[in-house]
């Protein structure tokens, strides 16, 4: 990941700086995007309480003290069950080989394994001395259950937990003291100032998606994926258009809704996120259009900017 960086100069002739990629990984909805937003001090990665909300990599930067961590917000690890799953457990693995230091979060308020299958599990164990471990949620998490998680990864890791919570902020710089030793001397990789990698229009598309996941019930935000067509920042107000995708004609309707209600109120909310986002006033342009099946066809996935799985 490294190579991608640009390679912005840290501290010239002080101490050495540190700098390096933390992946943040865990099961679906463990508090990965949570930390995140937590650690930086501002909302970056979409959060919602429901399942697979993060389908991508998300980059945030956290520069301080001479080191520059960039964090890596990944999809959940899950046991997929067609196309767009593989592409989400890919990009979360890429991120379990490429990042200096890989932090795996478990959730003690979940009764399920901490990891999905074995093969995701060795993964994480090859890692060796880069991989650390912390159990989330220990402001809610019933006793019994953290020290389940605790026993599991002293068994299965060989790693002592660190127990946090990216709720209150318990135990977070013992994390941060953590992941910091584990990062490489190395210059900055980005600006100092920099917030975050992707462009503008990446989270001004998730900013839509997580307003349908909060407006919008059952399979409907499952099905529905955001692509930024036009992106006029230079008028005022910005002008943004945007195009949802839906795998059925009848998820279009729904969106609508009746008389156009539902669209318009999921438009006004989203544009209240996006110009809290900018700083700037925005004209924001939504249009739904079927995709049949746009989960399972790679064809479309590319379409809408998902990682290809390649073929098996």
């Amino acid at each position: 990941m490294r190579e991608e960086a640009g390679g912005a100069e840290g501290a010239g002739t002080g101490p050495p700086t540190r700098a390096g990629h933390v992946a943040l990984v865990g099961r679906p909805n463990t508090g990965k995007s949570t930390l995140l937003n937590t650690l930086l001090g501002s909302k970056l990665s979409i959060v919602t309480s429901r399942e697979q909300t993060t389908r991508e990599q998300v980059l945030g930067l956290l520069t301080e003290d001479g080191v520059q961590m960039v964090f890596v917000d990944t999809p959940g690890l899950l046991a997929p069950r067609y196309l767009l799953h593989t592409s989400m457990l890919e990009e979360a693995l890429a991120a379990v080989g490429d990042a200096d230091v890989v932090l795996l979060l478990l959730d003690p308020t979940r009764d399920e394994p901490p990891v999905p299958t074995d093969d995701v599990l060795e993964r994480l164990r090859s890692r060796g001395s880069a991989l650390q471990v912390a159990v989330n949620k220990v402001d809610v998490g019933a006793p019994g259950a953290v020290a389940r998680l605790t026993e599991w990864c002293r068994s299965s890791l060989g790693r002592e937990p660190l127990l946090v919570s990216a709720a209150t902020g318990e135990g977070l710089e013992a994390l941060r003291e953590r992941l910091v030793a584990g990062l490489p001397e190395s210059p900055f990789l980005y600006p100092e100032e920099d917030l975050a990698v992707q462009p503008v229009r990446f989270f001004v598309a998730e900013l839509i998606r997580e307003t349908i996941f909060e407006e919008y019930e059952q399979e409907v935000p499952y099905s529905s994926g955001v692509r930024i067509e036009e992106f006029r920042e230079a008028e005022d107000p910005v002008f943004i258009r945007a195009e949802i995708f839906v795998e059925r004609a009848s998820q279009k309707g729904i969106l609508i809704g009746k008389g156009g209600a539902a669209i318009k109120r999921l438009g006004s909310r989203s544009r209240e996120k996006i110009e809290a986002f900018l700083g700037q006033r925005v004209y924001l342009d939504l249009w739904v259009k079927p995709l049949a099946g746009w989960r399972k066809n790679a064809a479309s996935l590319k379409r809408l900017g998902y990682r290809v799985p390649e073929a098996k």
